[in-house]
């Protein structure tokens, strides 16, 4: 074995890349992580919401098309840990329900192949590692768990509590949050390291003193002191993959790094890029044996792209709001159906607390017509703000694909109607607490250039499934046509519900490497 060669390669740093660097690292087999990005850099300006937001400066220098050939900047953070680094740390299980046939009033969520008890061990070891706080028994929706959450649920402050208190009053259930974060479990308070929960370091905030349950701080940079068999190389963009002569075997990773080529081999190739970028290196990575991409033979990659449908909603209240850390509370009571509508709509939870520079850089037209005089900071004052998403639902014309060097996302809109019947189940629950009658929908949580459903939460371009015509992996995320080749980020999805997808990720991953595990120490 040369100094290029190695067990495992796994490409990407994120949960799904991370959580099978943990799983195998105890093996002492060699195992390379390519990252294309580096550390992202710790200063003040991780906290500095025009830096993050406004100015967009965490996300990746690209430039994208959409169906219609507008250009857009994608949403993808290309760090050590991935995405993790910006996201809010919320970490749902799919309902038992998501793994069945939903139907939804545009057309039908189909069901997985591996039901929810397929998972159920693996989202239990996914929330121990990434210190889950949350409470068994108030979401009406939660599945049936083999134990409690690892940490208690992080407190509402007075605000939030009022809030819940008057949901409670209305015949709903709210319920804490599942939150991946470090707290000092003796006192239920922010340790040295994880202060930042005073300046909401969630939903879209890098974490400046690492104190967010990410991908880089409970994985990667864990399993790195741990294993000396483990090597992570930053800076290294995968260009492609090739293939043996039989066109069964990856037996090249080309990297571009440093301004030159570099090649490696491994007897396991994970890819865990995200769902986008994973589609468009097996598209990159096509040759005589692939015409039409790595692992393309069913025509599927890049294609049934799901994300969710979502909006970050801002209601005024008439008193002010001193809420430190409001992202504690979420509604599940609408996720099947409501009272007057029987398909279902989605997910409410709270989301970090606004930012004048946020609120500034937004669009404001009806709402500066009879808030004139509120300063933009009185105004983050006096705000609460909620996080909603509904089920977007699998279709093969959304797709992510390469025209000539150009990269075309092309996305039609569907099952808006439940979005907006959920925007107004919010509204009149506003209504009761007391606020103004108009939501401000906010933009800048994931970039000024693109909506906010444009790629977040993004899944389902490599599907998994049983039927090589009408999917790219088998059951255990190894593509169909490769003997080496897996896929553990959120591709695999064959639908994605309306809760936030990391701890399926996560969990899906181990329960993947447990199988390449079985391989290797065969």
């Amino acid at each position: 074995m040369t100094n290029n060669d190695y067990d495992v390669i796994i490409i990407g740093s994120g949960p799904g890349g991370g959580a099978v660097a943990q799983r195998l690292a105890p093996t002492g087999k060699r195992i390379l992580i390519l990252e294309r990005g580096d550390y992202l850099p710790r200063s003040p300006a991780n906290w500095d919401s025009k830096t993050v937001f406004v100015d967009g400066a965490y996300q990746a220098d690209e430039t994208w098309y959409g169906g219609d050939g507008q250009t857009f900047q994608p949403a993808l953070h290309r760090y050590v840990g991935g995405n993790s680094k910006v996201y809010g740390a919320a970490l749902f299980r799919l309902r038992k329900a998501d793994f069945e046939e939903v139907h939804h009033v545009d057309g039908v969520s189909p069901a997985w192949p591996l039901k929810y008890e397929a998972f159920e061990p693996y989202y239990a070891e996914a929330e121990r590692l990434f210190h889950v706080h949350g409470q068994r028994g108030e979401d009406p929706l939660e599945p049936l768990a083999s134990g409690p959450y690892p940490h208690p649920p992080v407190s509402h402050e007075a605000r939030i509590q009022e809030l819940n208190d008057s949901l409670v009053n209305e015949g709903l259930k709210p319920f804490h949050l599942p939150l991946g974060i470090l707290l000092d479990e003796k006192n239920g308070k922010p340790t040295p390291t994880s202060i930042c929960i005073r300046c909401d370091a969630f939903d879209g905030f890098p974490c400046l003193l690492n104190g967010k349950a990410d991908a880089q701080v409970i994985l990667i940079d864990p399993t790195l002191a741990a294993y000396s068999n483990v090597t992570l190389m930053t800076g290294a963009y995968v260009s492609r993959l090739e293939t043996d002569a039989s066109g069964r075997r990856v037996n090249k990773v080309v990297v571009e790094r440093d301004g030159g080529e570099e090649e490696y081999s491994a007897d396991i190739i994970v890819v865990a890029c995200g769902a986008l970028s994973s589609a468009l290196l097996l598209l990159r990575s096509a040759n005589d044996q692939h015409p039409h991409g790595l692992a393309n033979g069913s025509d599927q990659v890049g294609r049934n792209y799901i994300r969710h449908n979502m909006s970050v909603l801002m209601a005024i209240l008439k008193e002010p709001n001193h809420t430190v850390f409001q992202k504690t509370l979420a509604l599940s009571d609408y996720y099947f159906k409501s009272d007057d509508w029987d398909y279902p709509l989605g997910l409410i939870q709270m989301c970090a607390t606004s930012h004048a520079e946020q609120i500034k850089g937004e669009a404001l037209p009806k709402w500066l017509e009879w808030l004139p005089a509120m300063p933009f900071d009185k105004m983050a004052e006096y705000s609460m703000d909620f996080w909603l998403q509904s089920e977007d639902l699998p279709r093969p014309e959304n797709r992510i694909y390469y025209d000539g060097d150009r990269v075309v996302l092309d996305v039609t809109e569907n099952n808006m109607e439940a979005h907006h019947r959920l925007k107004k189940k919010l509204e009149h629950l506003m209504s009761v607490v007391g606020a103004h009658p108009v939501l401000l929908e906010r933009s800048l949580y994931l970039g000024k250039n693109i909506p906010i459903s444009g790629t977040a939460h993004q899944a389902g371009t490599a599907r998994f499934g049983t039927d090589p015509a009408t999917s790219v992996l088998d059951l255990d995320c190894k593509a169909h046509e490769l003997d080496n080749l897996y896929i553990t980020d959120a591709s695999f999805f064959p639908s994605i519900g309306a809760v936030n997808p990391t701890l399926t990720i996560i969990a899906n991953a181990l329960r993947v490497a447990d199988r390449i595990k079985e391989r290797l120490t065969a």
